[in-house]
């Protein structure tokens, strides 16, 4: 470290909670500095200049033990995260600290977390699939290479979930890194996750980056700088694929909006922060597609009170290039992953991109889906004889299509005792277009559900019209 920053030191003048006023006779730290207070047991970033010599700062550790009159000295720079080789297959905090009770890393260098965006002249402008083995994700929501996809849905309906399986399912087809960044999450979350990643054998591939929620705004709001900063890595140095899973960016803007709070600005619309489109495009901008390789992100965001026109929710969909929206309706109905078809969407879905086929078989599922949720009140208050044979038709591929676009995932082998089912993209049309071609008008719809290809439903059928049959013959000798 330089001598001259050093010797830069300042005097706390007052502590708010996580906000400290420090005063710097000498030179005052420029914005995103960080400082050290009590031997480098308090970490501090500069968030505003206040005047010539005095500045406020958020604390991104407990404040406990910080006093008015204490020393506070200059790093000489801002936050910095850990890159290298060394990082994979090990989980760190806001610091670079690694928090799996194993050695400190070796083989890293130490980086900035604050970055400029990939210049546009580096950026890719091709369209790529991005296949994740999910049927109802790749034929009706296909994500895009170095694309931003969002995971929408209140509390409980299942993102942690969908977010582990592509972990598990991109490990098999996907060769780059995976980096897990937990914001604001439960801890218990972070060390189940940690042990199925070991159970799964997949770690080796992988980074985990936490801000825990018992953790202060300030570590919150930043570990996804962090989590960036090592992705772009990979990304630039290594050439290398990144998938990056963000669990949850809503938690970003919430740490936002405390630390905005907390440095006493005037709240914007719902209390959210003014400053928080700025914050939002700071992060996501960074994740890009470029010459040397793709930073691909699936974020989990949640819904206040399942709102959807609540302004965090708004700001996040214009990032994305693919919104995954969770229904509780649909969860209530077992229907897992409990994906709504028709309020989610993707760019990528368009003939340019996914090919004719893909485009209109998508197309026609939707079509044939919403037809249903039209006649759902007239079957609901008049009963399934009131409709034409031709409606009839259409309510009975619906409802075999939702069943056939239910999958079981590995990540929840040991809770549902069914095996997890990774799918490919040309087994998820095939069968979705046997469906609606009515191939399958006589088998009942259970046939369809938490099945993988078509194929299975066929094994079904074949077994329980054999224990049919072994059923009536059992009776007709019993009788006899």
């Amino acid at each position: 470290m330089d001598k001259t920053c050093v010797a830069n030191v300042g005097v706390v003048i007052s502590v708010r909670g996580s906000v400290v006023d420090i005063v710097f006779e000498e030179r005052l730290p420029p914005i995103h500095s960080l400082l050290h207070a009590l031997q480098g047991k308090i970490a501090i970033e500069v968030l505003a200049q206040l005047d010539a010599h005095r500045l406020r700062g958020i604390a991104l550790t407990p404040t406990q033990g910080l006093a008015r009159g204490m020393l506070v000295e200059d790093t000489g720079g801002s936050l910095q995260a850990p890159v290298g080789k060394g990082i994979l297959s090990r989980m760190f905090d806001v610091f670079g600290n690694a928090i799996d009770r194993q050695e400190a890393p070796v083989d890293i260098q130490w980086r900035t977390i604050h970055h400029a965006p990939p210049a546009l002249a580096r950026r890719s402008t091709k369209s790529e699939m991005f296949e994740t083995g999910i049927k109802v994700i790749d034929v009706l929501l296909p994500l895009e290479r170095g694309g931003k996809a969002g995971l929408f849905g209140g509390a409980g309906v299942g993102k942690t979930v969908l977010l582990t399986e592509m972990i598990h399912n991109m490990v098999s087809q996907h060769a780059g890194v995976s980096i897990f960044c937990g914001i604001g999450e439960r801890c218990r979350e972070g060390e189940e996750l940690y042990r199925e990643m070991k159970t799964a054998g997949v770690l080796e591939n992988m980074v985990m980056v936490f801000g825990q929620m018992n953790e202060p705004p300030g570590a919150r709001f930043r570990v996804g700088h962090t989590a960036l900063t090592m992705a772009e890595y990979f990304r630039d140095d290594e050439h290398r694929d990144v998938l990056l899973l963000v669990d949850n960016i809503f938690r970003f803007i919430q740490a936002g909006m405390e630390v905005s709070g907390l440095m006493g600005q005037m709240p914007a619309r719902l209390g959210y922060q003014p400053t928080m489109g700025t914050e939002l495009s700071q992060l996501e901008e960074r994740i890009a597609n470029t010459d040397s390789g793709a930073i691909t992100s699936i974020q989990a965001v949640y819904v206040p009170a399942d709102d959807f026109t609540d302004p965090a929710a708004v700001h996040t969909f214009s990032h994305l290039s693919a919104s995954i929206v969770l229904s509780r309706k649909r969860a209530s109905e077992g229907l897992y992953p409990a994906i709504d078809p028709l309020q989610s969407g993707s760019k990528m879905a368009t003939p340019g991109v996914v090919g004719k086929r893909h485009y209109a078989l998508a197309q026609e599922i939707r079509r044939t889906l919403a037809q249903y949720a039209e006649l759902r009140d007239i079957i609901a208050m008049l009963g399934m004889e009131q409709l034409s044979t031709e409606d009839h038709k259409v309510v009975n591929r619906a409802r075999r299509l939702e069943r056939f676009l239910t999958q079981p995932f590995f990540t929840t082998e040991q809770f549902t005792g069914l095996q997890g089912k990774l799918v490919s993209l040309s087994d998820s049309l095939d069968g979705c277009e046997r469906i609606l071609r009515d191939e399958f008008t006589d088998y009942p719809e259970s046939m369809f559900y938490m099945i993988g290809t078509i194929e299975e439903a066929k094994e079904k059928y074949k077994a329980e019209a054999k224990y049919q049959v072994a059923e009536n013959h059992a009776d007709s000798t019993h009788e006899a």
